[in-house]
């Protein structure tokens, strides 16, 4: 369903420049930010934040039936975003997404995000099997 693109000349390891759709359907998933179930911000780290989002999305990939290996595009936003933070960014999300095909990825500091106790959001766009008639 999913198939990386990569183009020949320098890559970013663990990162795929393009993923080509070639069947299924599209999942699209807003933004998952670190909320327990009942709505409230889980951790004042980045990383308990992260995982927690990541669980979050997890989460709503298996309402679907699906797993992270279905995720074609992942978006991750971070308030007040330091390069310093990229190999602790990379560590949390390896740990939820296999390194095997990563989706094609975004990261993007931003100033503030919708609560100011959350630090990271993350959306996705996902492709699932096509049903069988």
């Amino acid at each position: 369903m999913l198939r990386p693109i990569n183009p020949p000349g320098s890559t970013i390891p663990g990162i795929s420049q393009a993923m080509l759709v070639e069947s299924g359907r599209l999942l699209l998933l807003s933004g998952h930010v670190p909320f327990d179930e009942e709505g409230k911000v889980v951790g004042d780290d980045l990383v308990s934040q992260l995982d927690k989002v990541f669980a979050n999305l997890l989460a709503t990939l298996q309402a679907a039936g699906a797993d992270f290996s279905a995720l074609a595009r992942v978006t991750i936003y971070v308030r007040d975003y330091d390069p310093s933070q990229l190999p602790t960014i990379r560590a949390v999300r390896d740990r939820w997404i296999g390194k095997e095909r990563p989706p094609a990825s975004s990261l993007v500091g931003v100033a503030s995000l919708f609560l100011p106790d959350v630090l990271v959001e993350i959306d996705a766009i996902a492709v699932l099997p096509d049903e069988k008639p």
